[in-house]
Formats: structure tokens, sequence, C-alpha cells
């Protein structure tokens, strides 16, 4: 279950010397990796990373206004041709070097464990590998649970190089910042750093963005934590995007389509620059995933929650040094 691998097997990869009481004799015999990135994108379903754009949803001009357009960039015969279209990295590169699991056609199954299907308590299970019942809903009430970020941070190896981004307001209260001084920077808060760079983000943030809600704009998210990254060489990093839910709460497939495509750019972007970049080449594995799926009826796309058909099927996919098992 998709628990068990984003957060023990996290921190069995960065520490070896983790409880063996939470430990399953396969995993346990993963190498030791130097650094791990965890990116999710928010509900982001299993259908369109191993099928690609949806047949009736890019034809329906209710969820797709402009569906020439949108077939145009990312329709094709099959679903091998459409997955590599919208997410050509994932299906060029990710897939070749590392694993991805969820696709239900080979009878792959990623699920939550939760029973809401609900973002809060899908990233409590991400980060904590467990469900807290009472967790049920997105409000913000402080975590209780311990979470595999703060458990690597109160190591020595890692204290001080484990940092969050997110788009998604909420997270400090997911991630108990309050309690554990996890450098969590999220929504519209800026990040204090002297480089040109960030002054020129914090700006746009502060004076240009001008409807901000509870999501920040994802490519604000990532060059923030991207900026972050380069000045601090953190060992563990959670960047958190939260768009592709945004949209397909709104009902538009075709933006929910081109947010999907622009994560896969994002991690194609930050991946060049860990093999590029001495420390993390060849010593950085990411853990890509998401915390809820959705209906998978074609008129109920946009939904998901406890109950609703579909909700708890999600997917997992890793690439780097601990999953580089096609190369040997």
């Amino acid at each position: 279950m998709k628990n068990i691998w984003t957060c023990v097997v996290l921190a069995i990869m960065l520490s070896p010397g983790y409880p063996k009481k939470y430990v399953f004799s396969t995993v346990d015999k993963l190498p030791v990796t130097g650094n791990i990135f965890i990116i999710t994108t928010d509900g982001f379903r299993w259908q369109e990373v191993f099928n690609g754009a949806d047949s009736v949803i890019i034809n329906s001009e209710k969820f797709t206004p402009d569906t020439g357009t949108i077939k145009m960039l990312y329709w094709a015969r099959t679903a091998e041709e459409r997955r590599k279209k919208l997410m050509p990295f994932f299906w060029n590169v990710l897939a070749a070097k590392g694993q991805l699991f969820g696709n239900r056609a080979y009878d792959n199954k990623v699920n939550v464990a939760n029973l809401y299907s609900l973002s809060y308590p899908g990233y409590n299970e991400i980060f904590t590998g467990n469900i807290d019942v009472s967790l049920s809903s997105n409000k913000k009430i402080r975590n209780s649970n311990i979470n595999v970020l703060e458990y690597l941070d109160c190591k020595p190896a890692f204290k001080g190089k484990v940092a969050a981004f997110t788009s998604w307001n909420v997270f400090p209260y997911i991630l108990n910042a309050e309690r554990n001084n996890l450098p969590v920077n999220s929504g519209y808060s800026t990040l204090n750093e002297k480089s040109e760079e960030q002054q020129i983000i914090n700006a746009v943030q502060t004076d240009v963005v001008y409807n901000k809600t509870a999501t920040r704009h994802d490519q604000l998210t990532f060059l923030t934590a991207k900026e972050y990254i380069k000045q601090h060489r953190p060992r563990v990093l959670y960047l958190g995007l939260g768009e592709t839910d945004e949209f397909a709460h709104q009902g538009r497939y075709d933006l929910y389509l081109e947010q999907a495509n622009q994560v896969d750019k994002m991690i194609a972007e930050l991946w060049h620059w860990v093999q590029t970049t001495p420390g993390y080449k060849n010593n950085t594995t990411f853990i890509i995933t998401t915390d809820h799926g959705r209906v998978s009826k074609t008129n109920r796309w946009t939904s998901h929650g406890e109950f609703i058909t579909g909700s708890s099927q999600t997917w997992l996919a890793v690439i780097g040094l601990a999953f580089n098992l096609r190369e040997k």
C-alpha cells in the first residue's frame, strides 16, 4: 500500500537504523540513498497517468471547451501514445529507469487506506504511514501524529536538511510545523532569501497575484523550492503541488491535462538539475504520488470522497538509486 512505500521505505533508504518492526523483508533489502525528494500532485487520477487523456471527457464541451486544441496536444490513437504526449518525462525517462505502480489494467493496485479519500487524511497517511480516523476533513487542525519528515530531522545526519514546499496552505497543520519547527513554505508565504531570483519570485507572489486562494500557483511553489535547494542543499525535500485537483474541482479537464503536463515538466527539470549537480547526481531518489483518486465514471470524474467509487485508487512512481532496477 502507498503509506508503506512513501513513509517506511523513505526512512529505510535514508536511515538503515530505522526500527525493523516496521519493515517488510523485501523492503529491508533496499540500498541506502543519499537524498530523497517526495513529490505529490493533488488528486491526479491513475487513469491519466497510465492511459493519457480520457476519450469521452476530452470530447466533452462541458469539461473541455476547446476540444480541438486540447486533442491536438494530448490525443492519440493508443493509450501508450496518449500518455507519452501528456507526460513525456514519466514515459520516456522514469518508466525506463524507475518503477510505476497502480496500473489497474494489469491488476496492479495502489490504494489509500483511510476511509475518507480527502487530502488531509491522504497526506497524513503518506507521511505517518498510518490512518487516523479522527482526521476526516480538510480543516486546519494541527496534526498530533509524528511524521517521517520530523523523524528524520531529529537524526543528526539530517538535522536542518529537511524542508517542505507546498502549494496548499494547510500543510503547516498537516506536518505540524509549529511543533517540530520544520521549514514548511506553503500557500503564498514568501521565502526570506537574499538571492535575486527569490526576490523576484516573492515580488510576483506579493504584487502580481491578486486573486490569492488557499492553493498557490504550482509554478511559484516549484521555483521557490528549486531556489531553496540550490542555496541550502537539503537531503530530504517535499514538493507538494496542488493545481491538478483545483482544475478538476472546477470541471476543467483541459486545464487539468495542461497542469499535469506542466507537473511532468517540473519533475523533469528538477531531475535534470539533480543529475547534473555533484552530491545529488546518482545519489537521489524521487518518490512521486498523489493523495487520493477520483471517480472513474466520466460524467462524475471531478468528485472524490468517502463512499465515492474510485476515490481511493491512486498510483506511485519512483526513480533513482534505490529503484534503478532496469539498468542492472
